[in-house]
């Protein structure tokens, strides 16, 4: 059996789909399996033991006729036996289409289902703390097997034991004391309207600093660097002590082994977040107004990970609204969602460290 999973596009999506792999991989070990990703996505899910090849959706595909159409051709001289469109826009929909397989899943849309042989509409509510996210996308799996959508599979990211052991030594170089606590801060999130506001998220760190003493870590990119700057202006003089803000990750995979020592992530949600789940990191999740925590509040116990949401403080201002009306409004929401209405939630997950 030989079968090609889609997911393009995000990195919190190609993490949190690649549970599909192993679940797929235990109960049917020599069948061949595919994942079809966007190449800056890869990182996540190198070196990753469930998963036979990639396809990489390169910039110059997406962008290109003539690329995509002999990619096209590739798939299908690939002769999968099932394809399995999680991402379910535009071009997964041609790839599948193209592809010859006789099998094709994904989850459904009216004017999508005619291109595939089995969809399943997404569920609204989570029957376990795994989240829909996960439970969505495991029930793609029944017509393979509807065993195999019992299955809970939790996303996992594989370090080799150099990339362990070279962090480590970053961080001592830098002065960083691994045998205190070391918090990773997610200052940002993956575009405005997920960004906890700066000044706010500055108040958030320096309660942080205040309650644990411990050591800060941002995760930023270069390109991200004024906007970090800011946050760290704007927190206290004792605060910016404990900010080690030159130490960070210069790539996906060096921010993935640095957060591997961290104590916990805490900040915005986004890829970060389930990133270092798949590291067995602790998390404490702040959630954009505008999203679904249904979706992404993945394998939380109140504990160990931990997330808040504006609409567990004031569900009233989410009656008869959809996310969707919410997100036109996501900056006047987030005025109201200020650092004291997380710091007792925050403190509860800190007491732990």
């Amino acid at each position: 059996m030989k079968i090609l999973i889609i997911q393009q596009k995000m990195i919190g999506d190609v993490l949190t789909s690649s549970i599909l792999f192993e679940a797929i991989k235990k109960k049917y070990p020599k069948a061949e399996l595919h994942y079809l990703i966007n190449s800056h996505t890869f990182p996540v899910v190198e070196n990753n033991p469930f998963i036979d090849d990639f396809k990489f959706f390169t910039p110059k595909i997406e962008n290109n006729k003539r690329a995509f159409w002999h990619f096209l051709k590739h798939i299908k001289k690939e002769q999968y036996d099932v394809v399995i469109d999680v991402y379910s826009k535009t071009s997964s929909n041609l790839i599948t289409a193209f592809s010859g397989a006789k099998t094709k899943i994904s989850k459904y849309k009216w004017y999508t289902k005619s291109i595939y042989t089995h969809t399943f509409k997404n569920k609204d509510k989570a029957n376990t703390n795994a989240g829909l996210a996960i439970e969505n996308r495991m029930q793609l799996l029944a017509p393979i097997s509807k065993a195999l959508t019992k299955e809970i599979v939790k996303p996992k990211i594989y370090l080799t034991n150099d990339e362990i052991v070279n962090s480590q030594k970053q961080l001592s170089d830098a002065g960083i004391n691994l045998s205190q606590p070391v918090f990773m801060i997610g200052v940002l999130g993956s575009g405005n309207t997920k960004t906890y506001p700066l000044p706010h998220m500055a108040k958030v760190i320096d309660f942080i600093v205040e309650q644990t003493k411990g050591q800060i870590l941002f995760n930023y990119i270069p390109k991200q660097y004024t906007e970090a700057k800011t946050i760290y202006n704007f927190c206290t003089s004792e605060t910016k002590k404990h900010i080690y803000f030159d130490v960070f990750g210069k790539s996906l995979r060096e921010f993935l082994a640095i957060t591997n020592h961290c104590t916990a992530l805490i900040g915005n949600e986004g890829g970060a977040i389930n990133m270092a789940k798949a590291l067995n990191i602790p998390t404490f999740s702040i959630f954009s107004p505008w999203i679904k925590k249904d979706a992404w509040s993945l394998f939380e116990d109140g504990k160990t990970n931990a997330s808040i949401h504006l609409k567990d403080i004031k569900p009233e201002l989410y009656d008869g609204k959809t996310m969707k009306e919410m997100k036109k409004d996501v900056f006047a929401l987030y005025d109201i969602f200020p650092p004291e209405l997380i710091i007792p939630k925050l403190e509860k997950f800190l007491k732990q460290f």
